[in-house]
């Protein structure tokens, strides 16, 4: 059975040495990586062969421990992986973290401390954490870890911690979801979650920001007439301060959404399957927008949903799956008939009407539906569900507006 890893994030509490000492480890990996990143060539991703080529060098120049220096040819191996898959290069690297391995880094659970290598060695930091934190480390032995400053100025441990999911609920239902921004989510149950507050809420911080930036500025215009330099002080002090809220009440709301998909999927023994948006951002922003729109869309948190359902699933032992989100839209869950008449004339407002049978209802609850069906098609084979009669398409053929009959084929 395959192991789930958690990341516990916990606040250390280092002294004023130690801070110093953290500084300069984090400076020198983020130095290290932007070396070993210009030293070999961009086509190079094996963590291996960039350790043969610069590790000598990491170790002499920066002054790395041995296990440091092979987390830095990792860490760049990695990011040059990931930026391939973007077609995007490699980005600079900041000194706001640096990864650790069982060699430099041990969990002390009598003390409640973690040991890391520095760069004047082996230090012992206290940590500073709640009763969260506290239970998914007890009686824990993690073998990596990642030190982190946080926006704060903070300085924190990400702990990896491997765990067994337990084994996977015989399901018998599945419960289709369908993400959106109007809706941020609605289930083939009925269920939904309205994003009308979350909209309100974020759009309210942007003006808050845009507010402050133009207080805050020291250029310019904006500079002469809105106020002194300590106003401008000011300012950015509470931009500092509100940094994050934004993203931690979305946090939030995902969270609260995802768990109860989750409780509902154990009490009725179900599959959750999702939509595949992956591109879905990539595909709007070729559209003609305006700046709101543009900033509401690229704002809209749907792959942390995703990413919470999926690793709360596999907690719970609920199986989370994706499915192609194509069309469903535009297909009657009632007589399975697809309307493929351009715009969305088969939108009625809000809600779904359906040309062929007539159907009428919530456009996101027919969408979830049609989600359900799609999942259980490929999950739980039964034959063809998603059909129509064809003669009865042919009999209405002259009297319905066009449409077409979808069908999944399984095996």
């Amino acid at each position: 059975m395959e192991e789930q890893v958690l990341t516990i994030v916990c606040k250390l509490s280092p002294t004023p040495e130690q801070v110093d000492q953290i500084e300069a480890t984090l400076k020198a990996f983020a130095n290290g990586c932007n070396y070993a990143n210009e030293a070999v060539v961009a086509k190079t991703t094996s963590k291996t062969t960039i350790q043969n080529l610069v590790y000598q060098e990491l170790r002499s120049r920066f002054g790395l421990s041995a296990n440091l220096a092979v987390r830095v040819c990792a860490r760049v191996g990695a990011n040059r992986k990931t930026a391939r898959l973007k077609n995007k290069p490699v980005k600079a690297f900041k000194a706001t973290s640096a990864d650790y391995d069982a060699r430099i880094f041990t969990f002390r659970e009598k003390d409640w401390t973690v040991s890391l290598t520095l760069m004047d060695g082996r230090h012992q930091i206290k940590m500073d954490i709640g009763r969260y934190q506290i239970n998914q480390l007890k009686g824990q032995k993690p073998t990596s870890a990642q030190l982190c400053k946080h926006r704060d100025g903070k300085y924190y441990i990400h702990i990896q911690v491997k765990d067994a999911p337990p084994d996977s609920l015989k399901a018998s239902n599945v419960i289709g979801v369908d993400f959106g921004r109007t809706d941020i989510a609605v289930t083939s149950e009925g269920e939904k979650w309205r994003g009308k507050e979350t909209t309100s809420t974020r759009d309210r911080f942007a003006r808050t920001r845009q507010s402050l930036q133009t207080k805050a500025s020291s250029k310019g215009a904006a500079a002469r007439t809105k106020g002194t330099r300590a106003t401008r002080r000011r300012c950015r002090n509470i931009l500092k301060r509100l940094s994050g809220r934004e993203r931690r009440y979305q946090a939030d709301q995902n969270h609260v959404i995802s768990k109860r998909i989750i409780q509902r999927a154990i009490e009725t023994k179900s599959i959750v399957a999702i939509e595949d948006l992956t591109g879905i951002r990539e595909r709007t922003n070729q559209l003609p927008r305006n700046k709101t729109e543009r900033r509401r869309s690229n704002s809209w948190a749907f792959y942390q949903l995703r990413s919470f359902l999926e690793y709360k699933g596999i907690k719970n032992g609920v199986k989370v799956v994706a499915v192609n989100p194509r069309y469903t839209s535009q297909i009657c869950h009632q007589c399975q008939h697809m309307h493929p008449t351009s715009g969305q004339s088969y939108r009625s407002g809000k809600g779904f009407q359906c040309g062929h049978c007539g159907w009428k209802g919530d456009a996101d609850l027919n969408g979830a539906i049609n989600i359900s069906i799609i999942g259980a098609s490929v999950n739980m084979p039964r034959g063809s569900v998603l059909s129509c009669d064809l003669s009865q398409h042919i009999a209405r053929a002259t009297t319905s507006p066009p449409c077409t009959a979808l069908a999944v084929r399984v095996g």
